[in-house]
């Protein structure tokens, strides 16, 4: 559980701010948040990290969604506090242009983007599907995915993308 913060039961000012270290992208961040702030604008607003868009804040459109402890997560569901200690993975941290994570470049190829807002969250629901026991039919991949909304429809090449890595590595 998060420390609070000293002089916080005293209200001398701080704000109830609380003090939570998460480990983001590899890099350890001691930050001191609000209680009631969510992953995902600690993220943004906080650790400068925009990658990860915040797109309905319901947790029904899945641009937010980023790796906690190795599984995917919304992090506009998902309150900063609960996370002190965990290991975050958001996009990020998958790869450089450089040398683009295997899913990154799979998106490129199969043209699996069109206004690219909700992408960094298709991308991270794709890479934790490889990690998850999701079958191998193209129905079972639309299944593991219904989480993230494209409003451009870029869905068969997101598909086309996903399966791609799966069947090529």
């Amino acid at each position: 559980m998060p420390e609070q913060v000293a002089g916080h039961a005293g209200g001398n000012g701080d704000g109830g701010r609380l003090t939570v270290t998460l480990k983001v992208n590899g890099t350890t961040h001691s930050v001191q948040v609000d209680p009631r702030s969510t992953l995902l604008d600690c993220l943004r607003e906080t650790l400068q990290l925009t990658g990860t868009k915040k797109g309905c804040d319901h947790g029904q459109c899945g641009a937010c969604t980023v790796h906690v402890n190795g599984r995917r997560r919304n992090a506009c569901l998902a309150l900063v506090a609960a996370h002190d200690g965990d290991e975050i993975v958001t996009i990020e941290g998958i790869g450089t242009p450089e040398r683009l994570h295997p899913m990154q470049a799979a998106f490129l190829e199969k043209d699996a983007y069109q206004c690219g807002y909700c992408t960094s969250g298709q991308i991270m629901s794709a890479i934790a599907l490889l990690n998850e026991p999701c079958g191998p039919e193209d129905d079972d991949v639309r299944e593991y995915m219904s989480g993230n909304i494209c409003r451009c429809g870029a869905y068969a090449n997101i598909l086309a993308a996903i399966q791609h890595v799966r069947r090529n590595g």
